[in-house]
């Protein structure tokens, strides 16, 4: 079987963000399976480049995967305008560069951003091919809650467009059990929940993790980690406010690692508070998380308090169980009921800095209590969310399509 996925933000191992469509395509590829991607060279999480630009650029293949980096205007996070624009110059070079790929029986999209959704539907029709269509966020229903998309046309024509791949999907594949209702009632004729999962292996080979406290002067210390996105759903200002009612509390430190459009703005305001409780280290490629996740002392999940965050699966909790640390989750609904039935961590009330310092300074003071939260949730994820489970079903469900 020959699988054509186009993904915008695609990442290698070696690049940092999410990697569970790279683990995927070499599951399935090792499988035995042709698979093709179509990828931008602009990393999804800084907005810089990381590949070599060009209108596509096609990467020496490995056995039978072969990776395209189609051009992409750079100006990710310069502007909500410039954002569209980025994900409309991959919308059309994706498009040509998936009318060269040959023989394909399966075409994957992905979103967000919705729009590479429409390629991937073009290209499947035109090819005679099953689009399978896989749904990360609610995209745009998460824009609009946000406050990020407030044009009512732009509006329309994002929820018309959503509707359609819904409806035109041979299958469409969700990655949070809270997606189903809103999907279903959008149109999909077909829903399968594949969660998202964590490579527990990967996690479980940190070398050195006391080499990171020595590089960040965090010996001794009570570490809490953020990795991620530093964007407007993730409410790191509430961390930033958080630090600074711990501020007396010398043994407790933030290291908040990855990037976005509000970091430099997080910063700067850090800075103005005067935080020295708190570390801004850039976004790191997935084959260091171990390392950095292997030193930290607990691992933080945040989203801004919305009732649409309350249907997500963040990968970073996954992360976190498997690394064998506590989660201090403040993101209610379906992710929390995954912490709590591990007994991996603790649930906040979103957007309360007061209650977040409460429960980072009870973790600090009851060290024992947090390693066994932490060695709970490594259990559970390796019993119920371990990426080969996930990968075989993907591949079961690829080949139901045929």
């Amino acid at each position: 079987m020959h699988i054509l996925l186009i993904h915008q933000a695609f990442a290698d191992l070696d690049e940092a963000g999410g990697t569970r469509h790279t683990e995927l395509v070499h599951y399935l590829a090792g499988q035995g399976h042709y698979v093709t991607v179509i990828a931008s060279p602009i990393s999804y999480l800084s907005g810089k480049s990381t590949k070599k630009q060009a209108f596509s650029t096609k990467a020496q293949p490995l056995s039978n995967l072969t990776i395209y980096r189609c051009y992409t205007y750079n100006a990710l996070h310069r502007s909500f305008v410039h954002r569209i624009f980025t994900f409309l110059s991959f919308m059309v070079s994706s498009f040509l560069t998936g009318l060269r790929v040959r023989n394909v029986d399966v075409v994957w999209g992905t979103s967000p951003p919705i729009f590479q959704g429409a390629t991937a539907w073009l290209v499947a029709r035109l090819k005679h091919a099953h689009f399978l269509f896989e749904v990360r966020d609610l995209w745009p229903a998460f824009a609009i809650a946000v406050g990020v998309l407030k044009n009512k046309t732009l509006i329309r024509m994002s929820e018309w467009l959503e509707r359609f791949l819904y409806h035109h999907a041979d299958d469409v594949v969700i990655n949070s059990p809270g997606f189903s209702e809103h999907v279903r009632s959008r149109g999909a004729r077909q829903v399968t929940l594949i969660p998202n999962s964590v490579d527990v292996e990967m996690f479980a080979k940190a070398s050195n993790p006391s080499l990171f406290r020595e590089q960040h002067g965090l010996k001794g210390a009570f570490v809490v980690v953020y990795a991620g996105a530093h964007g407007l759903s993730n409410d790191l200002g509430i961390v930033l406010d958080a630090a600074e009612i711990l501020s007396e509390e010398k043994k407790i430190r933030f290291v908040l690692v990855g990037d976005g459009k509000e970091k430099p703005e997080l910063i700067h305001h850090a800075n103005q508070m005067h935080l020295k409780n708190v570390i801004f280290l850039p976004p790191l490629a997935k084959r260091a998380m171990p390392e950095v996740l292997g030193a930290a002392d607990a691992g933080l999940a945040i989203l801004k308090p919305l009732e649409l965050y309350k249907t997500t699966y963040p990968n970073k909790v996954f992360d976190y169980m498997a690394a064998g640390i506590p989660v201090i989750l403040a993101i209610d609904g379906a992710i929390r009921q995954v912490v709590e039935a591990a007994g991996g961590g603790v649930f906040v009330q979103p957007g309360d800095p007061h209650a977040l310092a409460d429960s980072i300074r009870n973790l600090a003071r009851h060290p024992d209590k947090a390693r066994r939260m932490g060695q709970a949730g490594c259990r559970y994820v390796r019993t119920n969310f371990n990426r080969q489970d996930t990968a075989i079903k993907f591949d079961k469900l690829l080949e139901s399509l045929r």
